[in-house]
């Protein structure tokens, strides 16, 4: 009922998801195609690395990120799902996307390529 009220929230928090996916796709980072959705998924391709990225952006960088692995997702499509806020700002933005370009290079990571933008 409130957001039925408020659409500016609602607005703000598709604007939020699509400034976060470009930001990612700039920075070479393989976002997966997604519908218009709050949700923005980041394609790792393996268990490991998909847990090892988010227990280091949780651990040393107080960021959490939801590690969606097999069974929930096919083998080789492991990923981060990311839910920005409407209340998630650009400073915060910055932060993550400088975090992840720095841990996409530390774990080896393949990068944008075979990943529709």
């Amino acid at each position: 009922r409130y957001l039925k009220a408020h659409d500016e929230i609602r607005q703000r928090h598709q604007e939020r998801a699509a400034t976060l996916k470009r930001r990612f796709r700039e920075a070479g980072l393989p976002v997966m195609p997604s519908s218009v959705s709050h949700i923005v998924p980041v394609l790792v391709g393996d268990p490991v690395h998909c847990k090892l990225v988010s227990d280091m952006l949780l651990n040393d960088h107080g960021v959490y990120v939801q590690p969606i692995n097999y069974p929930t997702v096919p083998k080789g499509t492991e990923r981060l799902r990311f839910t920005p806020t409407p209340f998630h700002d650009d400073k915060m933005f910055d932060h993550l996307v400088s975090v992840m370009d720095k841990l996409w290079a530390r774990c080896n990571v393949k990068r944008m390529g075979g990943v529709a933008a």
